[in-house]
């Protein structure tokens, strides 16, 4: 009896102490801030457990913004990229070395099914920064002899080129790459529970006072262009990074032909297959919004032959049957955490 009794009241000692304690846990504040960056907006959201000043951070955030795009722009005429593309002699920086070494690891990774030399390709077809259309049949072989991981390298500093005909092209990977360094910045300034996200890309760390963070999963239908206003599903994540890439934003349509501006580096053309929208999640968004867009080449089939050698990764896929509809797949490790 006594034995019981002692035990009884250690054990609503034990109780008590835990209810003083979760009771003591303050909810943590959490701010958020947005913009405009790259060509489209972003979204920050942070756990703020004092002493820290939005404003502040949207400041930095929107400095490092600007100094990635002056490094693998594009649509930035003085950026390293354009000046790379253009053949001038420029050394590479920080942003520029780490989206070429990460390229060549997931160009290794897809079979070259993602290939940021695809950049001549990518013109050709009116995916390039003045919207022409310049492909011809006649001029594909001559296009494909400038595309190829194998063709050129970052020596010292420096791009290497086999031939000067060849231009990067970033634009694959370097949305997924900035919300790395954003994140990154975050982490660097004590903010360990935070969401950042970079036209639809997206990662996340620790979670939203105890609940994980709910990313929701663009419905892939035609012009579809407002992010969020028509879902297909909704996922919860924490710790990880996700990028979507689809066929249903950025096409055109002529003679009655679908041209998507993912450009398969095997064929030169524009990928076609029956997958509409590829979301993959790895632990940085580099990567995830590279396999993403390799994913969209490889079509739905040799994605999931893929994604079955690669367990790291996780995936939700949107692909069209044969009447049309909409129909979906995921990586196992994923279904529980998908509303659809």
């Amino acid at each position: 009896m006594t034995y019981f009794i002692k035990t009884v009241g250690k054990s609503l000692i034990l109780l008590l102490l835990m209810i003083q304690l979760n009771s003591c846990r303050k909810t943590i504040t959490f701010d958020n801030f947005g913009g405009f960056a790259q060509g489209t907006t972003y979204s920050i959201t942070f756990g703020n457990k004092g002493g820290i000043d939005p404003l502040e951070i949207k400041a930095e955030v929107e400095k490092i913004l600007r100094e990635f795009d002056m490094s693998l722009s594009l649509y930035v005429d003085s950026s390293i990229l354009s000046k790379v593309n253009r053949n001038e002699d420029v050394q590479a920086d920080m942003y520029f070395s780490e989206a070429f070494r990460k390229s060549a690891e997931i160009s290794e990774l897809s079979n070259g099914a993602f290939d940021i030399t695809v950049g001549p390709l990518s013109r050709a077809w009116g995916f390039g920064a003045d919207d022409q259309r310049t492909f011809t049949e006649s001029n594909l072989d001559s296009l494909l002899k400038l595309v190829g991981m194998e063709k050129v390298k970052l020596e010292n500093g420096r791009v290497i080129k086999t031939d000067p005909g060849i231009k990067l092209d970033f634009n694959a990977i370097a949305q997924g790459y900035s919300v790395d360094v954003v994140s990154d910045f975050l982490d660097s300034r004590g903010i360990k529970n935070s969401l950042v996200e970079i036209g639809g890309e997206v990662r996340a760390r620790g979670d939203k006072n105890g609940a994980l963070w709910r990313i929701g999963i663009d419905r892939p239908e035609d012009n579809n262009n407002i992010p969020g206003n028509n879902l297909q599903a909704v996922i919860r994540m924490k710790d990880r990074s996700l990028a979507t890439s689809g066929n249903y934003r950025k096409f055109y349509i002529e003679d009655g032909v679908k041209y998507s501006h993912t450009i398969d580096p095997k064929t030169g053309y524009p990928a076609r297959n029956t997958l509409l929208s590829a979301t993959v999640l790895a632990d940085d968004c580099a990567t995830a919004d590279g396999l993403a867009t390799a994913c969209m080449v490889m079509g739905k089939d040799k994605t999931i032959e893929f994604l079955g050698k690669h367990p790291e990764y996780d995936a939700f896929l949107i692909y069209s049957d044969e009447n049309g509809n909409f129909m979906t797949w995921s990586t196992d490790n994923l279904k529980k955490f998908i509303s659809q």
